[in-house]
């Protein structure tokens, strides 16, 4: 399928989901405090409200704000269904919740999403998460995730004097977090006219610009490389660039460099969601691929 696809289909599941998700609250919420409709249906509008914008306007910050709210949409209709909506409304919203999940975290959406804000003729392909962030990052979503839904309850129960500090605590490491996976959208292999950009604010602390004609080959990196590791490291397949002269890195810095690191590199290893489809974009930009 297209990325125009993987875009309508997350379009087409978000309405969807915005519905049932609606019924269901609704059915949660019958014959309990006076707050805890408005409460419910203004917290569930206002995430529709962000999705709507993700999806309309394809950016960077629609990615972080789709792989942010989306996966929490499950949980609250496991404690829509819980609390007493009906069955098949409760049902359908996990359901569709799930599978939006899933087409929000595909690379094909995330390329969709991040080249709605792409320049004139460049291509952004993007990168994977390095192995080594994905647990961190999980197990700090699932926190927040549960701290907000956890204040909502307890909101929406009338319980203020728990839920407003849960509530508080829950928006500022929303802000937080969302400050971190907005980082990661941002990391992107480019392919222009000119040559190729490596854009990745998680390992370097500047951009790496290689001109097409300082571009040996570009391939899928064989077992035993040297080339220098600028995947984070990541898992799975990555493509190796080799240049005709050296380059210069910079690493951003980390525990073991607080300062950063500079290193002159001949070839590099780099990590697209999709290393088939980057390399026939870079070989239709007439880099050399082997």
């Amino acid at each position: 399928m297209s990325l125009g696809a993987f875009l309508w289909m997350l379009r087409v599941l978000s309405v969807l989901l915005a519905t049932a998700m609606a019924v269901a609250i609704g059915g949660a919420t019958d014959g309990r405090s006076a707050a805890a409709g408005p409460l419910a249906t203004a917290a569930w509008g206002l995430v529709v409200a962000a999705l709507a914008i993700a999806l309309v306007v394809p950016s960077p910050l629609g990615l972080t704000v789709l792989r942010l709210l989306l996966p929490a949409t499950v949980p609250a209709a496991v404690i829509a269904l819980s609390a007493g909506a009906a069955a098949t409304w409760g049902v359908a919203a996990a359901a569709l919740a799930a599978l939006a999940t899933v087409v929000a975290f595909s690379a094909e959406t995330a390329e969709a999403l991040v080249q709605g804000s792409a320049y004139g003729s460049e291509q952004r392909l993007p990168l994977r998460v390095p192995a080594a962030m994905m647990l961190p990052m999980a197990l700090t979503w699932t926190l927040w995730c549960a701290a907000t839904l956890g204040a909502l309850v307890l909101l929406c129960a009338g319980r203020w004097a728990p839920g407003a500090p849960v509530a508080f605590v829950a928006g500022a490491s929303g802000w937080l977090l969302a400050r971190r996976f907005h980082t990661f959208s941002r990391r992107w292999l480019v392919v222009v006219p000119a040559g190729v950009v490596l854009h990745d604010p998680i390992v370097l602390a500047e951009t790496l610009m290689m001109q097409r004609t300082n571009i040996a080959v570009a391939r899928l990196a064989p077992a035993q490389t040297e080339a220098a590791d600028l995947t984070g490291p990541a898992a799975g397949h990555v493509v190796e660039i080799v240049l005709r002269e050296m380059a210069l890195a910079v690493l951003a810095p980390n525990a073991a460099e607080p300062k950063g690191k500079a290193l002159h590199i001949q070839s590099l290893l780099v990590a697209p969601s999709r290393p088939g489809r980057a390399l026939q974009h870079l070989s239709a930009a007439r880099v050399p691929v082997g």
